[in-house]
């Protein structure tokens, strides 16, 4: 058994040490918002936040995430403050087409937006990666700035 902290809570787990956090995630503790795409750490569908740090969850060992915070778009917003500002800023800005990089965009951004609080566009531009199939890109860095700005109003 692995104990793993997903969202602030202990999770008990049959996971192997080489096994991808991911299938750990999502399999074994039932935390379906963060999806698989490519497999190979390259489309971000599958991003999560690792003590706060971006992480692609495909590629990276269950053994990698012990003794860490695990957080899934599961756990970004709260009961107590209700949705992450990056989260307002999808709906506002009506990001989603079919959806399924959509929470690894989301984690990307709050990921982001906690290391650079006020990005210009070309910071933006440079440094959401992920792939989005649907190409929704101006509006995902439109929503990057909105949130920003709602973050900056929150301080």
């Amino acid at each position: 058994m692995t104990t793993l902290m997903i969202n602030g809570k202990k999770h008990e787990l049959p996971a192997e040490d080489n096994m991808p956090l991911l299938w750990a995630i999502r399999d074994l503790a039932g935390y379906t918002g963060t999806k698989f795409g490519c497999g190979k750490g390259l489309c971000g569908a599958c991003s999560i936040h690792l003590d706060g740090k971006i992480t692609r969850s495909c590629i990276t060992p269950v053994s990698a995430a012990k003794d860490k915070a695990i957080t899934t778009i599961e756990g970004l917003s709260s009961a107590e403050h209700g949705l992450h500002p990056v989260q307002q800023a999808w709906v506002e800005k009506d990001v989603s087409q079919c959806g399924y990089c959509q929470s690894g965009q989301i984690m990307a951004a709050a990921a982001f937006l906690k290391e650079n609080p006020q990005p210009s566009d070309e910071l933006i531009r440079d440094k959401m990666t992920n792939y989005c199939r649907c190409g929704t890109y101006l509006q995902i860095f439109a929503a990057v700035k909105l949130a920003a700005q709602i973050q900056g109003g929150q301080s």
